[in-house]
């Protein structure tokens, strides 16, 4: 991931950064992988998951 700066803009460029990380699930991952995840608690997340990604994909379908 590339980040140009300009006009000594650091400030500016660090938060599109963040944005750029948030959007893509990067730091929803590592803080995920900070801690061990009892498989019985990762199954329930991904079961959460994939019903999220099903609901979303049958509002856009009734549409």
């Amino acid at each position: 991931m590339e980040i140009k700066v300009h006009s000594n803009q650091v400030e500016k460029a660090l938060k599109i950064f963040k944005r750029k990380l948030a959007r893509d699930g990067v730091l929803k991952d590592i803080k995920r992988l900070r801690y061990f995840e009892k498989p019985s608690v990762k199954n329930k997340r991904k079961l959460k998951e994939a019903k999220k990604r099903r609901d979303k994909l049958d509002r856009l379908l009734v549409r």
